[in-house]
């Protein structure tokens, strides 16, 4: 049910600012871009789509454009690192049609273990939508260890699985083990996707490249799901300087800065992120250039 390439949707802005508008018509506008490339799903609100600058009425309406719009899945992004807050918003969700939820793991304030399990517990105890949790450690700092997931999903039938951003081969083997073969295992960085697919049998990616390359993504995850390594592998070379310009600056700056110079409607930022150097821009258009997208 939830295997392919799934585009990490930004959110676009109509300028750049403390709180500039969300950019609905444009954003409509990049659903349908994502519908024509027939990625597996959209996710909304997550890193790339600036949530953590979207007020709760924002959130709810980009989630709801989504469901109204995509003809992919619908995975959520609701998570918080205030447990009524993502109950709160995951029950948004579900009532706008969403097929899932992605749950970060709370971030700033630190909780044990326990504590991740009595919050995500919180989460699936409150709505029947399939629920993918989100490890990502560079940005919540500390990590839902694979036996936390393995507990929460022999507790919880919609705890499926997880988004995995920790960049470390050990820790895809260690959740695969503690948490069984049917537990879906999406990558979190696209340059990581050929080697989690290859070895640990993950179902693809939730991908920040594919807001620039839909098409060209889900057919490179798709010879994955085929077991068509090799063809894999000479796409992953081939894209492994662009997944890499990505991230010189933080996310989803660099891929924002990509789609404008491709007059893909991206837009502004919402402080305190903001637009990149010329250097990094001339370095952007350098890789479009030699991708041919230019």
């Amino acid at each position: 049910m939830f295997e392919g390439c799934f585009t990490a949707i930004i959110t676009p802005f109509k300028s750049s600012g403390v709180k500039p508008e969300v950019d609905f018509e444009a954003y409509s506008r990049l659903i349908e871009l994502q519908n024509y490339s027939r990625v597996a799903g959209i996710v909304p609100c997550g890193t790339t789509g600036e949530s953590p600058v979207l007020d709760n009425r924002e959130h709810i309406r980009v989630i709801e454009i989504t469901v109204e719009k995509a003809k992919g899945k619908v995975i959520a992004g609701t998570g918080s690192n205030s447990t009524w807050e993502a109950v709160e918003m995951t029950k948004y969700a579900e009532d706008a049609g969403a097929h899932a939820s992605l749950q970060v793991c709370p971030y700033y304030n630190k909780p044990s273990q326990e504590g991740l399990f009595k919050h995500f517990s919180a989460v699936a105890e409150a709505v029947d939508i399939p629920i993918i949790l989100y490890n990502i450690p560079g940005r919540s700092a500390l990590e839902i260890y694979p036996g936390t997931m393995a507990r929460l999903s022999d507790e919880y039938s919609n705890i499926i699985g997880v988004k995995d951003a920790t960049g470390r081969p050990e820790v895809w083997k260690d959740i695969r083990d503690a948490c069984g073969k049917d537990f879906v295992i999406l990558s979190g960085n696209d340059s990581d996707t050929l080697e989690m697919m290859r070895r640990y049998s993950t179902k693809g990616v939730i991908s920040v490249a594919s807001n620039v390359i839909p098409e060209r993504m889900q057919k490179f995850v798709d010879s994955g799901l085929k077991n068509n390594f090799e063809i894999m592998e000479k796409e992953h070379i081939a894209l492994k300087g662009f997944f890499n310009m990505l991230f010189i600056d933080t996310n989803p700056v660099p891929v924002k800065e990509a789609m404008n110079l491709l007059n893909i409607p991206a837009g502004g930022f919402r402080l305190p992120l903001c637009e990149t150097t010329q250097e990094n821009r001339e370095k952007i258009r350098e890789l479009l250039r030699n991708l041919e997208l230019m």
